[in-house]
């Protein structure tokens, strides 16, 4: 126990004599280390923030709209419009057993809100009452719309969040009224505020009830189409369905519409699964090509601890003849040698796990921009910093180390 101590002694006594090596050495190596896993960090940073809006959005939500196909079948020419119909919305529901949910959904910008406070022109949507099950929409105040209030066409309404603030400043908003271009409705419901930032646009929709949407504020040119709808939101049983609900959703709709279900190009809409399937293979990749210029700098960095020890080597050469002379063993020189590389890599990568953690935990008290989350230490990451860390240590000490203690005590003591 006394031999270890001391051998850790002359280590540190060592890498202290050599200040200026042993600090380019380890700030070359915590560099590298800090900035692997600041890097994957801050990729990680955006993979949750997009994750996050998309469940703000609702969860495995699929949209499609109205679009073009066309004319005649076959041509490529002549396009004609079509638009989606509340036909549409009832024959999803019960000919596509892929699709767990569907909601038609009536949308009008033009619609200009009055309160006695103030007035705003957000967007107007028409919901069925079932709506909440497919989009992400926490009550904050009061409630949501039931289905009594859709069928008897009840004129009330939901607030989204930048709305209610709005409409009501300072204010609460549950009981009063406001006029829509001089229809009067009652304040049922407020929502939370959703998502984060500046982006406004979801806090800014305001929803009443689907027949009553009707009622009062059908869709704008949709030519002659009695039964026209804005966009269906649909979501399939699983995630794992959502392509097959999506051809289902297709072929139902090219059925109603005349047109080929299986011309991509007429169907106008979004599968948000898809989209995060997407932006997750493009992180993973970029995660994976961060990882590989982390190891190579970490495989250089232990290089250049090699290159030290075989210096530290050379330049104690008469001390380690001197030792060896007065009865110091191979594997007492060896484990010194070894010591004071694996030093200077663990304590390297440490010094580098902590500046990248505390320096993501600075970024982290900072107002965060649209799709970011906060950074944050990867543990796979630092794990596996650590464990190349490890071997890198032990790479770099053996070498110089078992060079060391295969000198000759006369050989080394001979020279200058």
């Amino acid at each position: 126990m006394r031999a270890l101590r001391e051998i850790f002694a002359q280590t540190l006594s060592t890498l202290w004599a050599h200040k200026l090596r042993s600090f380019l050495t380890m700030f070359g190596i915590a560099w590298g280390v800090g900035s692997l896993l600041l890097l994957v960090g801050l990729g990680e940073g955006f993979r949750s923030g997009n994750q996050k809006q998309f469940a703000q959005m609702g969860e495995n939500v699929m949209f499609i709209w109205s679009g073009r196909a066309p004319a005649m079948n076959g041509s490529f020419t002549g396009l004609r419009h079509y638009y989606l119909t509340y036909r549409d919305y009832l024959d999803i529901g019960r000919e596509a057993p892929s699709v767990r949910m569907a909601a038609p959904v009536i949308s009008r910008s033009d619609v200009r809100a009055v309160s006695d406070y103030f007035n705003s022109s957000g967007q107007l949507l028409g919901v069925p009452a079932d709506f909440d099950q497919i989009r992400y929409l926490p009550i904050a105040d009061g409630r949501w719309l039931n289905d009594r209030d859709d069928a008897e066409k009840r004129a009330v309404v939901v607030l989204g969040d930048e709305a209610r603030r709005t409409l009501f400043p300072s204010r609460p908003a549950v009981g009063n009224t406001i006029l829509f271009n001089g229809v009067r409705f009652q304040v049922i419901g407020t929502v939370k505020r959703i998502g984060h930032g500046d982006n406004n646009t979801l806090n800014l929709r305001i929803f009443v009830p689907y027949r009553t949407m009707r009622n009062y504020f059908p869709p704008l040119n949709v030519g002659d189409v009695q039964d026209a709808i804005s966009f269906i939101n649909y979501q399939p049983k699983t995630r794992d369905l959502h392509e097959t609900a999506r051809a289902e959703v297709h072929k139902i709709i090219g059925r109603n519409h005349g047109f080929d279900y299986l011309n991509q190009d007429s169907f106008d809409e979004w599968d948000t699964i898809r989209t995060v399937d997407q932006i997750g293979k493009i992180f993973d990749a970029m995660n994976m090509f961060l990882g590989s210029v982390g190891l190579v700098t970490l495989a250089l960095g232990a290089i250049g601890i090699i290159n030290i020890m075989l210096v530290a080597v050379a330049d104690r050469t008469r001390e380690i003849g001197l030792r060896k002379a007065l009865g110091a063993t191979n594997r007492g020189i060896m484990f010194q040698f070894f010591l004071e590389g694996a030093m200077l890599t663990l304590l390297s990568g440490a010094i580098g796990i902590g500046g990248a953690a505390a320096l993501m935990a600075a970024l982290g008290t900072l107002p965060q921009p649209p799709g970011f989350d906060t950074p944050k230490l990867v543990p796979m990451t630092a794990a596996l910093a650590l464990g190349s860390l490890s071997f890198a240590g032990i790479v770099a000490g053996l070498y110089p180390a078992r060079k060391a203690a295969a000198l000759q005590p006369v050989e080394a003591l001979r020279r200058e």
